[in-house]
């Protein structure tokens, strides 16, 4: 007997043990679990692979087809199945090649006394989708604190604060 779940923790625990969002910072990457499901004959575990360089994302990539490559060889067939998607890469290759949309931001921010703090986040799906569309499309501040956490909130007042700057930058003439 086989049992799926069990798979699918073996997969997982070869992953780096310290590649987890939880466990990294700044431009580290790394393999974030969304979801385990299954049962003893089918499970399925959904991940997010990130990183801020192309190359480590490809080798990250590549860390995961092996690990399957190697527990289906262990197995003596194909019981571990892995489908890759790309779902988005760092737009900074794209906004390096034209900074007017920061540097619009940067002097609305100014201009409303905010103090921008510009660097690149781990994050940005819709900035990123776009950039690749051909739309420089940095990230902005919209208020987040705790992202992606069920205590994320955003204040009233930081919300108003980002809907000026968004109406600045629309608005803007150079």
């Amino acid at each position: 007997m086989v049992n799926a779940l069990q798979l699918a923790i073996d997969f997982h625990n070869q992953l780096p043990e310290n590649d987890r969002p939880e466990l990294t910072g700044g431009y580290q990457g790394f393999y974030h679990l969304m979801d385990v499901s299954g049962n003893v004959e089918e499970a399925r575990a959904s991940y997010i692979i990130r990183d801020f360089e192309k190359d480590a994302f490809e080798a990250r990539k590549e860390t995961m087809r092996d690990i399957a490559d190697k527990m289906n060889q262990k197995l003596g067939n194909n019981r571990v199945t892995l489908s890759l998607t790309d779902q988005y890469y760092n737009m900074k290759e794209v906004i390096e090649k034209d900074m007017t949309p920061v540097t619009i931001a940067k002097a609305v921010m100014e201009d409303l006394g905010i103090t921008p703090i510009i660097e690149p986040i781990r994050g940005g799906t819709d900035g990123s989708k776009i950039s690749f569309m051909g739309i420089p499309t940095p990230n902005i501040f919209a208020g987040g604190e705790n992202m992606h956490g069920r205590f994320e909130y955003v204040s009233l007042q930081t919300m108003e604060r980002a809907v000026d700057t968004i109406i600045g930058i629309v608005s803007y003439k150079d």
